[in-house]
């Protein structure tokens, strides 16, 4: 049975449904009474809501995660994002190289799915780096947090906390246990402590800069002239997404939500909204009481979010760049577009032009659903969808205020973000037969 459904699925159907299985039993092992605190258990939608989210590393909660869930309920919920943040395929493939056993070319064919590849040599050598560096960084920054955990919260309190908040920071959760002081406060507590912002900072850029780019580093150090473009074109987006979204985040909110705070702690605040969009959904400054252009611009950091084939979620930094170029190119009259001395396929544009078109089409469906349901403010509505579209978790507080129907598109959007929104779409088409057959050609006025 299960040799017949291997054939009958594609690659992207079995991720698709890969991701599907984990959040069924994690919903499962958190409706256990044992999972929440209180008597009685948690209810079938929040359930599910949370391990949507969990696993999809997202971060949107309808229940706060200190307060509701029991240790067994956190431990639950980090397990999800950890295979969430890394993919089970990556997992899989790790764990069954370790028991000796011959990875064969289907495998390898998933695992370059699952990680967003181009290259199936190497894979599963990738596949190792990811592990290995996963443990490297998490490790590292629990560390680190514990240093300003552990005196807080005792020695093992402390050091359980810098394991979940490193593990949620650095596959882009943003999953917190700060509900012990204010519910669904996130971090806004330490909005001027510069080692967790760094910290947490740092995680959530290394967790989304993607797994081919960590190899590319690795091998070539930094020697910029023999990075693949995939890799120049992502570090150029690192650091124009990071410098230009701070200074304007700075001169947008320095009057409002970082009014409280002295020079540094201004430049970290605005540091820590412009990374956490793309797409780590923690926050240190009150969402809800962000201007509305603070709010829009955090809805297109959302919309971009981080890098392919990374626990990041979002269209990718990838895909806007190769639409901007086309754009730039088409208005030059170029022919082709070329980017670093390189000229792109016709097909990675139109791959890109559908990307993000069907994510953008998506989170403004939704939000016209949600809108009309519960009568939510737009502005609001918008910044959730755009949130669980792009696996990001950021939100000014309505997700608990959201009814059945618009919880349930928030976790089609959390899920379809994950896998992405091509393959969302691909999962219920791959196995179409295509016509040979070509339509004659028309011309239409455009634009």
């Amino acid at each position: 049975m299960f040799a017949k459904m291997r054939n009958r699925l594609t690659r992207t159907q079995w991720i698709a449904v890969g991701f599907l299985i984990i959040i069924l039993c994690g919903t499962g092992l958190l409706m256990l009474p044992v999972s929440t605190r209180g008597a009685g258990g948690t209810d079938f939608l929040s359930c599910l809501f949370t391990a949507a989210s969990a696993t999809c590393v997202t971060g949107l909660v309808v229940v706060d995660t200190y307060q509701n869930w029991s240790l067994f309920g956190q431990l639950v919920i980090l397990l999800m994002i950890q295979i969430g943040g890394l993919g089970f395929v990556t997992i899989g493939v790790t764990i069954l190289v370790a028991m000796g056993r011959r990875i064969g070319l289907a495998d390898r064919g998933l695992l370059r799915d699952s990680v967003n590849t181009l290259e199936l040599g190497g894979i599963v050598r990738l596949a190792k780096l990811i592990v290995k560096g996963t443990l490297l960084i998490e490790g590292t920054g629990a560390v680190l947090l514990s240093l300003r955990f552990v005196p807080e919260f005792g020695l093992l309190e402390g050091i359980y906390y810098g394991i979940f908040h490193s593990i949620s920071a650095f596959c882009n959760a943003g999953f917190d246990l700060m509900g012990r002081y204010e519910a669904y406060g996130s971090l806004v507590r330490y909005e001027g402590d510069w080692l967790v912002n760094l910290t947490v900072t740092v995680l959530i850029l290394t967790g989304g800069l993607g797994f081919v780019v960590w190899r590319d580093l690795q091998k070539h150090r930094f020697q910029w002239k023999r990075y693949t473009l995939h890799t120049k074109m992502v570090l150029t987006a690192l650091v124009v997404l990071v410098t230009v979204p701070t200074a304007f985040f700075w001169l947008l909110e320095r009057n409002n939500v970082l009014s409280g705070l002295d020079g540094s702690g201004q430049f970290l605040g605005a540091l820590f909204a412009a990374v956490t969009p793309r797409t780590a959904g923690f926050n240190t400054t009150d969402v809800a009481g962000m201007t509305d252009a603070g709010k829009l611009l955090t809805m297109v950091l959302m919309l971009i979010g981080g890098n392919p084939g990374s626990t990041a979620g979002g269209v990718k930094t990838t895909t806007v760049m190769v639409l901007l170029c086309y754009i730039v190119s088409m208005i030059q009259r170029r022919d082709g577009v070329n980017i670093y001395g390189r000229r792109l396929e016709a097909g990675m544009i139109e791959k890109a032009a559908v990307v993000f078109t069907l994510s953008l089409s998506m989170a403004v469906t939704a939000s016209l659903v949600i809108c009309a349901v519960d009568g939510l403010p737009l502005t609001d509505v918008l910044l959730e969808t755009f949130s669980a579209m792009n696996t990001v978790g950021m939100s000014t507080g309505i997700t608990r205020q959201t009814g059945t129907v618009s919880r349930i598109l928030l976790i089609l959007l959390m899920y379809g973000g994950r896998i992405g929104s091509l393959s969302f779409a691909l999962a219920f088409t791959d196995k179409k037969q295509k016509s040979g057959l070509r339509q004659p050609v028309e011309r239409i006025n455009i634009g």
